[in-house]
């Protein structure tokens, strides 16, 4: 073999490993993108996003679409380089979304019960808006309670550490001055029965006071609200299923018949908090055929310079904003915009 042919050789087994590893080798890298988007108020798989028992309800129309964010994980180098290529897409660090002090399955755990906590603000803030008679439950145990054995999701708290219970930050109010490692005696209702459990406290890093281990929610009284939706994690849905339990429970259509999208946290008061990905849920509304979003007022900045051609943007910093703005929608009326 001459030296010609060696050398012809040899950067073919080069190129070729180097195409293997390209293409195998995994590199500390995920892809974020427009993610699925799901109407609040219709089904996915057969079940209804908002469902309402036990209360007179009106008919909707339209949509009230909830927006999410791809993350693609485990990249090659090709993938890697593909998705930044892509203008839909952002290739940024691993450890911005897997954080390396937890593992995946941790992370996962975080959106699960971030998801669970904006279902129960939401619950909160729409019955808060509409001035129903509600009653304060379990929403969920948070993973390792001290009340696992003793409470369980949809009891009715009557009382905590001998306080009475209306509203679910009454319950972290009766908390305050315990310690971990301290008994104290929950009354609540179960099946029409009233009972008492003595739980004792543990210990929770981001809190001064006894840790429950009860996510605590309101339910109207009479009737019951569920939000379902499969494997969505992440707490910045909280806006629009707000806002779909109220076009449920109110004569009209809230969006009149429009199809509206957003994204935004709600608290339990309803103010709309800022999410993270604004851009890719955007383009994700625009495909599925949105034509107004409703964006948080702390993300109007990068939505605005964001915003896709066909797009209106709706500025809200509160619940109260988002429907003095679908208000004026319906009107055909100037809203706020970004």
């Amino acid at each position: 073999m001459n030296h010609r042919t060696w050398t012809v050789v040899c950067a073919g087994l080069l190129a070729l490993a180097l195409g293997v590893l390209g293409a195998t080798l995994p590199v500390p890298l995920v892809a974020l993108g427009p993610g699925p988007t799901f109407n609040t108020l219709g089904e996915v798989d057969g079940t209804m996003v908002v469902a309402v028992k036990g209360l007179p309800t009106y008919p909707t129309a339209g949509n009230l679409n909830m927006t999410t964010v791809s993350v693609t994980d485990r990249l090659t180098l090709f993938n890697a380089i593909g998705f930044w290529a892509a203008r839909d897409h952002q290739v940024v660090p691993r450890d911005t979304v897997f954080p390396p002090d937890k593992s995946a399955e941790q992370v996962q755990q975080e959106n699960t019960d971030q998801f669970a906590s904006s279902e129960a603000n939401a619950e909160v803030a729409a019955l808060t808006d509409l001035k129903l008679p509600t009653r304060v439950v379990v929403s969920a145990l948070t993973a390792g309670s001290p009340a696992t054995g003793r409470l369980q999701p949809g009891d009715e708290l009557v009382t905590v550490a001998g306080k009475a219970v209306s509203t679910p930050q009454q319950v972290s109010d009766a908390l305050t001055g315990t310690k971990p490692g301290q008994s104290v005696v929950i009354t609540y209702k179960r099946d029409g029965k009233q009972a008492d459990a003595t739980v004792v406290l543990g210990a929770n890093p981001s809190l001064p006071q006894g840790f429950l281990g009860v996510r605590p929610g309101i339910e109207p009284l009479g009737g019951d609200i569920t939000i379902s939706l499969g494997d969505i994690g992440g707490p910045s849905a909280g806006l629009m299923f707000t806002l779909a339990v109220i076009d449920k429970l109110t004569p009209g259509e809230l969006n009149g018949g429009r199809f509206i999208a957003g994204t935004g946290t709600i608290d339990p008061d309803g103010t709309v908090g800022p999410i993270g990905g604004i851009p890719f849920k955007m383009m994700a509304a625009r495909a599925a055929g949105a034509t107004t979003f409703l964006v948080p007022a702390a993300n109007c900045a990068e939505a605005a310079a964001n915003d896709p051609d066909g797009l209106s943007l709706v500025r809200v910093g509160t619940l109260g904003d988002a429907l003095t703005a679908l208000d004026a929608l319906r009107a055909n009326k100037p809203v706020v915009g970004c």
